[in-house]
């Protein structure tokens, strides 16, 4: 009896033991560091895992590569690998400066994202802050390196440049073309005087149908301004059938295929002493055109160009508004304008 009690305590002892050395691996475990500010285990991962990767997909962002530099109005995100209470999305100032936790102000207009990362990183470790730290920074918003289409399209203004970008692309962006939109399209590219590049302008002639023009579907960059031009408008008034204002992707027409545009002329014109009013930095230049002549092929048609206007007077009193050349002008201010395919 004896020795089975005996037997019982040895056996309760031994796995006392062995349950204390198991307590004492488990306390000598290491621990990750909680946040100060953390309030739950939940919580701490969350904000953990938002650093270990993008604070969003890289798609969303306008900006995310080491050539493109940083500029006042820039929105970026900031983070530091394993610091979650060092993540800040902030606007660089006009000072061209961003204001971060422990390391105050920093310059960082003019640097890439890589120069400015680079930066950030300096400071935290010269501090005694952060322990061969891993900076990122993402553009959320870049006010400096948009693209900006100006002109006729339907929604201009600045786009973001995400990713490769065509020039196509950022039409359609802009709600295309509009009715008056000429097929002129100029690209201004600013140079890098620090890398010895030089202003650029880019003059495109689209074709009438963008699908096939694959051409002139060239790659655009942040800081390109595209401006999309208007097209030419010649104007016939007078005694003609239905004047009008023609727009012309060409910005070039002949007079006869204007007169056709036109309607043709009436019985009571007076082909003969028809004019092309062009405007001139010297004021209004009358041409003379004998386009009775014209029409029975007595005389070579002659070319208009943007902004003339064809004025075919009357020759009976029914016609006597259309007699002068100031009339015309006025005229064709008040005309509807028909786009021409």
């Amino acid at each position: 009896m004896v020795g089975r009690n005996r037997r019982y305590v040895l056996r309760s002892l031994h796995l006392f033991v062995v349950g204390l050395c198991s307590f004492q691996l488990f306390a000598q475990t290491p621990v990750a560091p909680q946040p100060a500010n953390a309030t739950n285990p939940a919580q701490s991962s969350s904000a953990q895992s938002s650093l270990t990767q993008p604070p969003s997909s890289p798609s969303q962002h306008l900006l995310a590569n080491s050539n493109v530099k940083l500029g006042v109005g820039d929105l970026i995100e900031i983070g530091v690998f394993g610091v979650p209470d060092l993540a800040t999305k902030t606007r660089i100032g006009g000072s061209g400066d961003v204001y971060l936790p422990l390391i105050d102000y920093v310059h960082v207009a003019d640097l890439t994202t890589d120069e400015a990362q680079a930066v950030i990183e300096k400071r935290l470790v010269d501090g005694g802050f952060v322990r061969d730290p891993h900076v990122s920074i993402f553009v959320d918003e870049s006010a400096s390196q948009a693209i900006t289409l100006v002109g006729e399209v339907n929604r201009p203004g600045p786009y973001p440049a995400i990713g490769e970008r065509r020039l196509f692309d950022l039409i359609s962006a802009a709600g295309g073309l509009t009715d008056k939109a000429g097929r002129n399209v100029t690209i201004e590219r600013r140079g890098d005087p620090g890398q010895g590049d030089h202003d650029q302008k880019i003059d495109l002639q689209l074709s009438s149908n963008l699908a096939d023009d694959t051409k002139n579907n060239v790659d655009v960059y942040p800081g390109d301004t595209i401006i999309v031009s208007r097209a030419g408008i010649v104007y016939v008034v007078g005694d003609v059938n239905h004047p009008s204002g023609f727009m012309i992707e060409d910005n070039g027409i002949s007079v006869l295929k204007a007169l056709a545009l036109a309607g043709g002329s009436t019985r009571t014109s007076a082909l003969s002493k028809t004019k092309i009013l062009r405007q001139t930095a010297s004021g209004t230049q009358e041409i003379p055109i004998n386009l009775k002549k014209v029409l029975y092929a007595k005389a070579p048609d002659v070319p208009m160009v943007k902004g003339d206007i064809l004025f075919i007077p009357g020759s009976s009193a029914k016609a006597a508004a259309y007699r002068t050349a100031d009339a015309a002008v006025s005229m064709s201010t008040a005309l509807a304008v028909v786009a021409v395919h």
